[in-house]
């Protein structure tokens, strides 16, 4: 089985820029991604990447953030640049341990808040 740890959330000011990480240990990973949750609302994908370096990007975020994986740490990253009000949110770190499977593998999530 999988565990995910995330890292790196904090306060902000709107426009600055923070770096999630997310250590995985116990099993394949075939793919991973960050998702987000603000209050009052559901739980959305933020950026996905597979196992061969694709990545795909929310349309809120597009061109203001970046993920990668590190095959040898078994670690992924957000690298989250000009941040706004509205990105506040936890950030959740998921995984999918299987190629057919879905992103079923959860962190305990790190609190990103940008203040305007």
């Amino acid at each position: 089985q999988v565990q995910l740890v995330e890292s790196g959330g904090g306060l902000v000011q709107a426009g600055g820029s923070l770096r999630l990480s997310c250590a995985a240990s116990g099993g394949i990973l075939y793919a991973l991604a960050w998702y987000r949750q603000a209050p009052g609302k559901q739980r959305e994908s933020v950026a996905t990447i597979t196992s061969g370096g694709s990545a795909m990007y929310a349309d809120s975020v597009k061109g203001r953030f970046t993920i990668s994986r590190d095959n040898a740490k078994n670690t992924v990253y957000l690298q989250m640049d000009s941040l706004k009000f509205e990105d506040t949110a936890v950030y959740y770190c998921a995984a999918k341990t299987r190629i057919a499977g879905t992103f079923s593998k959860w962190g305990q999530g790190t609190q990103v808040t940008v203040s305007s």
